[in-house]
Formats: C-alpha cells, structure tokens, sequence
C-alpha cells in the first residue's frame, strides 16, 4: 500500500512540475510530439494504402500470369514489334509443358459492332477466350438457360458467343438471351449464356460496366486469317507460392522456343500478379521501416532535450532535494522521483503525438483518394510508439536522476 502511494505521488508531483511549466515541458517533448506523429501517420498512410492496393488485387486474381511479347530496347525502330507477340504454336507449346500453372487461356481482343434487330452498338471490346477463362476469370454463366464455352466450339470454330448484362441491355436482348442470334461485324452468332460481370476495381479499369462480348479464339482468328499471334497468354498459378518458379518456367521454354542465345534480351513478358504483390509489401516495409529510423532520431534529439531539461530541473531543485534528504528520504526514492517525472514527460509528448497522429489520419479520411478511405492507426503501432517514449524517458531521464540521488545533503541544503 505505502508502495501505491509513493508511486501515485511521484507521479502527481510530476504532473504538477510538467504543469507548472506548461511551455518549457511543450518545447522540451517537440522531437518526441514529432517522432510519435510521424510514425502514427506513415504507418496509417502505408496502410491504408497496402489495404486498398491488396484488396484491389484480390478482385482482380493473385494467382493470374499475363504473358506477352516484348520488343526490347535495342530492337526498337529495327523490327516491327508485332513480331514479338506470341503464336499459336508458341501458347500450345506454353500450355503443354509449363507445370507451375493449372491451366491458360489465350486472348485475342477486338473491337467490332453488334447488332439485333434495329439495335446497334458500335466499339464492343468482343475477346477471343478458351473454356479454361472462365475458370481463370472465376466468371460463370448466370442465365439459367445459357452455357459455357467448351472446347467444341473452338475445334469447329462455331460462331457462337457469351455476352455480359451490359450488352443485354444495349441490344435490347430478351431475359434469357440463349439462342438469340445477334450479328458480330456482320457475322451470324449464336448467343449461349450470358457471363457474370465482374467488379475489377479502380486500379484494373472499373467503374463503369462496359458492353463485353465473347467468342472462341479459333473464331477471333477467322476474324483476321492472316493474324497469327495472341494479344496475352493469361495462365493460373497452382500456387501463389510459384510465382518465381512460373516465371522461371515460362521464360526458359520462351527463350528456347525462340532460340535466344545467353545474353540475349529477353523479347517476351511474364508478368505475374503475386511477384507484384511481394513487391509492394517490401516496398511498405522499407516504408514502415524508414518511418522508425525517423522516429528514432526525432525520440533521441527529443530524449537529449528530456536530459537537459531533467538537469535544469534537479539545478533549480537542489534545496528541495536537500531538505528531502535530511528529513530521511533515501536515495532511491529520490532517483524514482526524478526518473518517473522524465518518463511522465516522455509520455506526455507521446499523447499528444498520438493525438496529432489520429487527427492526420482523420485528415486522410477526407482526402479525395478512395487509397486513403481505410487508413487506420493499427494498436501495435500505439504500443511502439507509447513503448518508446517510455524507453526514452528512462534512458535519457537516468542521468539526472542518478545525479540527483547522489547528491549531498549539507551541500544540497547550502546551494544558492
């Protein structure tokens, strides 16, 4: 019980020092204010931002690999750079040998008008797929009627096609639209389902829903016969912990395929979707990271002004510390004192740096960047920054402390 009072006097009694000199304690906590405010509002910020960044991802598909062509520096202006896109030759060879992906699909993009009835639409993005993106894609057909593409429909190159709401809507199409036909770049087709429309986020080109058709990749081809490449090759990992090993993979059967020698640039792309995400979390940790190496310098500039200010405080109350001693206060009592009121100090800075963090943070709520909408101060950051502003005080505040305690009583008693 006694030890409970001792402590909660110490502390009244630093409270009532810190108050007493309300400007000197502001001044002094300044680099542990700014340190504490750093950190809360960079690691809000970089978080927020990971959260937006990720979830972004998630829609879009963390296990995707896009692989296309690629004209390299140096060839440029020498070789036209259709020439460097995939064939088909290429993507069989691709989707027949690499064992890091479960399954691919070619693309072929378009853009061609549709019409049904009296209904025209020009400039639909029309994509030649495989059965296997629907898969890929996680799109299924949600019309009760309609059906996936299979791989029927690109052996006979029929001219079937998927379409998604939007262009239900557009071409005025029945509610079950399986069996319609409507005419792609005045070809006959036959619409077989229509296809889940799916939210890609900000990042990939949502918004607005856009008009989409599909058709078989034999059949995109037979759009341009003298066409003999894909737009991408997209491809599903069988694990997003294979993304080096796809990357790998797919490169070593490119190269071979197009006899690059060792040295030669690579004139393809393997983009993988989780190698980005791996490298925005390092890229945030480096970010986090600098953070604290910011915040450890404002908390030592900020734990030296502590020390000063503790030495100036035990100068002024020398007398005090004299007379406490001849009335029998021992030693350590008195370092307690005076190391209690420098973490007091500490921590006093570290309110209102938590403080001014949490009010940047609603600051970044009103900012127009959807980015920012999630960023939150996370409660192990609180818990650093309050840990660190105690560690600070005790490290800084052990000196005068220490000096204080040592002090002799007779000459304590006699300081002017």
């Amino acid at each position: 019980m006694t030890l409970i009072l001792l402590f909660v006097q110490t502390i009244l009694t630093a409270l009532r020092q810190i108050w007493a000199n309300k400007v000197r304690a502001m001044l002094t906590t300044l680099g542990i204010i700014i340190g504490v405010w750093a950190v809360i509002s960079i690691v809000a910020a970089v978080g927020g931002l990971r959260t937006f960044i990720l979830n972004e991802f998630e829609t879009f598909g963390t296990k995707k690999v896009y692989i296309d062509g690629f004209l390299p520096r140096n060839q440029r202006g020498r070789i036209p750079w259709w020439k460097t896109e995939l064939n088909m030759r290429e993507v069989r060879h691709i989707t027949s040998n690499a064992k890091t992906c479960s399954r691919f699909t070619p693309l072929i993009f378009g853009s061609y008008t549709l019409e049904y009835g009296d209904q025209k639409v020009d400039f639909v993005q029309t994509t030649g797929i495989w059965p296997e993106w629907h898969a890929i894609e996680a799109r299924g057909v949600i019309d009760e009627n309609g059906r996936p593409f299979n791989s029927v429909d690109d052996e006979q190159i029929r001219s079937v096609c998927l379409v998604n709401e939007k262009l239900v809507e557009l071409l005025d199409l029945p509610k079950e639209p399986a069996g319609t036909a409507i005419r792609i770049n005045s070809r006959r087709f036959t619409v077989v389902g229509v296809v889940e429309t799916k939210d890609m986020g900000a990042m990939f080109g949502g918004g607005d829903t856009q008009a989409e058709a599909y058709i078989p990749v034999s059949v995109a081809q037979s759009f341009n016969p003298e066409r003999k490449h894909v737009n991408f090759l997209l491809g599903e990992l069988v694990d997003p912990k294979l993304a080096d090993e796809a990357k790998a993979e797919i490169g070593s059967i490119l190269r071979s395929l197009r006899n690059l020698e060792p040295g030669q640039p690579d004139n393809f792309q393997v983009n993988v979707l989780q190698s980005i995400i791996d490298n925005f979390n390092k890229i945030a940790a480096v970010i986090t990271f600098g953070a604290f190496v910011i915040v450890g310098i404002s908390l030592v500039v900020g734990g030296i002004g502590i020390m000063n200010i503790m030495l100036v405080s035990v100068s002024e109350r020398t007398r005090e510390i004299g007379l406490r001693k001849a009335l029998g206060a021992r030693p350590e009592v008195i370092l307690i004192q005076f190391l209690t009121e420098a973490v007091t100090l500490c921590l006093f800075g570290g309110a209102i740096g938590l403080a001014a963090g949490q009010g940047s943070v609603l600051l970044l709520h009103l900012l127009p960047w959807a980015a920012f909408k999630t960023a939150s101060v996370p409660s192990w950051a609180i818990a650093v920054s309050i840990g660190f502003s105690a560690a600070i005080g005790v490290l800084f505040g052990m000196f005068p402390a220490i000096k204080a305690a040592r002090l002799n009583p007779i000459d304590a008693l006699r300081h002017e």
